[in-house]
């Protein structure tokens, strides 16, 4: 399969990799959801070149993570905004950053800290079991097939239809197994 036609794939992770799975686009919705909404404030912030900047916005706007909104009638003047779908790409960006303060931080310590607005206090978002409020951890995870895969039969189910515990099973099975 290219690339260019990931997005057919039955798998939710394929098609938000053809909207979002470059390094290029991630840094500008980390800009967005600091604030940046202008095409030169993108294009000074990430310096990188105009026409692949345009492509990227063009883009996300067709894909309605970000709307392309007139500010200014003469002349004519643009800025984007986050949409509701690119809000909800949120807690992708922030587990992102949050590996990434854990395991590439400098010397110095994380570049950003989160801030609860309401209460003040400085945060690093939980990821938990709405169930039963458990962290959730790889380990203790399992996948199977949603209604997409059922639908299409038992050959389109692959390894998730007689799936083996795999390596990252492997010390979840051993704890629960003492």
């Amino acid at each position: 399969m290219r690339w260019n036609d990931i997005d057919q794939m039955t798998c939710s992770l394929a098609r938000t990799l053809s909207v979002i799975g470059d390094r290029w686009t991630m840094l500008i919705l980390r800009d967005a959801f600091l604030g940046v909404r202008r095409f030169e404030d993108f294009e000074r912030d990430l310096q990188m070149p105009r026409h692949r900047l345009s492509e990227r916005l063009r883009k996300l706007v067709a894909q309605k993570v970000l709307a392309r909104v007139q500010y200014q009638l003469r002349p004519r003047r643009f800025e984007y905004r986050l949409t509701e779908k690119g809000i909800d790409l949120y807690p992708v960006i922030v587990s992102m950053l949050n590996w990434g303060d854990r395991w590439m931080a400098g010397a110095d310590g994380p570049p950003v800290e989160l801030i609860h607005r309401t209460c003040g206090k400085k945060i690093a978002p939980a990821f938990k079991c709405p169930e039963c409020d458990e962290p959730i951890r790889a380990r203790e995870m399992t996948a199977r097939p949603g209604p997409a895969l059922r639908k299409r039969g038992a050959a389109a189910l692959g390894r998730l239809g007689a799936r083996q515990p795999s390596a990252i099973d492997a010390p979840a099975a051993k704890r629960h197994a003492r």
